[in-house]
């Protein structure tokens, strides 16, 4: 199946998969020539000065710039976040994991609340 037949919702995460698998390829590159492997050399506080950086900058084009500015600055920051994982340990399934197990959650929280709310 090619990447214009896969459903968008699955390019997105296949995306941030691929993305990873690139970051921790990086790692051990030359810092000269990857930003991604001179991020990494520079350890875990700039990396964390960057998540807050580009985190800062999508508020701001949320806030006050275009839609494109958005997207860009939003793609900015989930890389980061990857770089992120990447130096922690974490890896991209741990994370959905996580979010599957919120959303499952959710959905048990509701029926039980509805469940309660039929029996007054």
């Amino acid at each position: 199946m090619s990447e214009q037949e896969i459903p968008e919702a699955e390019q997105g995460a296949a995306i941030l998969d691929q993305l990873y698998g690139v970051i921790e390829q990086r790692r051990g590159a030359d810092p000269a020539e990857s930003w991604t492997a001179r991020l990494m050399a520079k350890g875990l506080p700039k990396i964390c000065q960057k998540v807050g950086e580009e985190a800062t900058e999508t508020v701001v084009a949320a806030l006050a710039e275009t839609h494109q500015d958005l997207l860009e600055e939003s793609a900015d920051l989930l890389y980061h976040l990857l770089v992120l994982w990447a130096a922690k340990g974490v890896k991209p399934d741990e994370v959905y994991d996580v979010l599957y197990k919120r959303r499952i959650g959710a959905g048990d929280v509701k029926k039980k609340k509805q469940k309660k709310d039929k029996n007054k």
